[in-house]
């Protein structure tokens, strides 16, 4: 029976959880970008390295079972928590050295796999230590928390150590950065330890078995069309996955490179907090309009949403304006078709994954997923610094047309409003 006591209350960790899921995440993905470009890392070196760290994503369906084999959820929550604040602390007391690159990136994929399994633990916990009633209740909660964490890590981190850049060299200004983000994680532990329910629920109890586990995968690749599942799963963010490793470095780079050359606090702004604000206001709206008239409805002009609004990245490598408030208003308008669209893939791989083991297939899902971003993201750098700015936009532009394509060829049933 899970205790119920005033400090077990969801309220008191539900917030601080998804909090605690987000950053890592965001760090791991966006300002590792951002720190090795600040730096003075190639694009071609930023984006095969930092894209490397989607591994952990793409095979944690593999590793999930420990969790759910081995230990508590909530030891595995804090655990990972601490193991996140010691590889932060371990970012910041490498970047000063003269190899900063190989023993932070070290330091980054035990922050990714640390990342990885929080995610498995926290959601599970989720299940588990909360009825049905509480989950609908929270769903919102824990979605608005998460977003708020990635507003803190790509904006907060960003614009500190930004401020910190104008007292400190880069080098140091980052490792404060990191150091402060470390203890943040050193506390989220300790706290979580006290607040997190001490007991599981039966359900929590139930251990799964091996032979569960391989079924899950079994009858994952029996499913009905897989293959133009893959496909989209793989495709639809083709583009996407490209832009998202050039974005902050575009922002950055000097004019005579071809770039913007914002400042890291302005780009800590613009791409970090009213990006992501707009991002989250897309998948907001799409989420209704979804759950009004169905994703068959909307998949098209989703699609649209998701791949058009890069030709904006075109208009700003032409015309390469000063005006941060142009400059502002192109990246919102750009996330907000993002977060638009991206409704669309999340909603189909929900769907995708209904049925027995629909938990397990969703995992699955995102899995493949992230080897979507990953491969594509190695060689995107790599395409930018052969044909600059200017042209490699209009490469993620052309990029686009297999989203399209993968559309076309997925089975939606109709009036599906609901998973």
């Amino acid at each position: 029976m899970r205790i119920k006591t005033e400090k077990n209350h969801p309220w008191s960790w539900i917030p601080t959880l998804y909090v605690a899921e987000g950053i890592p995440y965001v760090v791991v993905m966006t300002v590792a970008v951002i720190l090795y470009k600040r730096l003075g890392l190639s694009n071609s070196d930023i984006a095969l390295y930092t894209s490397w760290l989607y591994l952990p994503w793409v095979i944690k369906p593999l590793w999930s079972p420990l969790v759910d084999l081995f230990g508590t959820k909530r030891h595995w929550i804090a655990g990972m928590q601490f193991l996140t604040g010691a590889a932060l602390a371990g970012v910041s007391l490498s970047l000063p050295g003269s190899d900063f690159l190989r023993y932070s990136l070290a330091f980054f994929w035990l922050l990714a796999f640390a990342s990885a399994t929080h995610d498995i633990a926290a959601d599970g916990f989720y299940m588990i230590g909360l009825n049905t009633r509480q989950q609908a209740y929270f769903i919102g909660i824990r979605t608005t928390f998460y977003r708020l964490a990635v507003i803190l890590g790509q904006g907060g981190i960003v614009v500190l150590a930004g401020v910190l850049e104008l007292r400190l060299s880069v080098a140091h200004a980052w490792a404060v950065t990191f150091g402060i983000a470390s203890g943040l994680f050193l506390l989220f532990a300790l706290y979580h330890l006290r607040v997190l329910p001490g007991k599981e629920t039966a359900a929590g109890r139930e251990r799964l078995s091996w032979a569960a586990f391989l079924d899950t995968f079994v009858s994952f690749f029996r499913k009905e069309q897989l293959l133009p599942a893959l496909a989209f799963m793989l495709l639809f963010r083709f583009a996407e996955s490209q832009l998202l490793k050039l974005t902050a470095p575009f922002l950055l780079d000097g004019r005579d490179a071809g770039g913007l050359g914002l400042g890291t606090s302005e780009v800590g702004f613009i791409y970090g907090t009213a990006g992501v604000i707009a991002l989250t206001a897309g998948g907001i709206l799409g989420g209704i309009l979804v759950a009004r008239n169905g994703l068959k409805r909307w998949i098209w002009g989703m699609t649209a949403a998701l791949n058009l609004p890069n030709l904006l990245y075109v208009l700003l490598a032409f015309l390469q304006p000063e005006n941060t408030v142009l400059i502002t208003a192109c990246v919102v308008l750009e996330q907000f078709g993002y977060g638009f669209g991206f409704t669309a893939y999340t909603f189909f791989l929900i769907l995708f994954s209904a049925g027995a083991h629909k938990t397990a297939h969703y995992a699955l899902c995102t899995g493949v997923m992230a080897l979507g971003m990953m491969l594509p993201g190695m060689a995107s750098g790599w395409i930018q610094e052969q044909i600059g700015y200017l042209h490699f936009f209009l490469w993620v532009v052309a990029c686009t047309i297999p989203s399209f394509l993968v559309v076309r060829f997925i089975r939606i049933p109709p009036n599906t409003n609901t998973p």
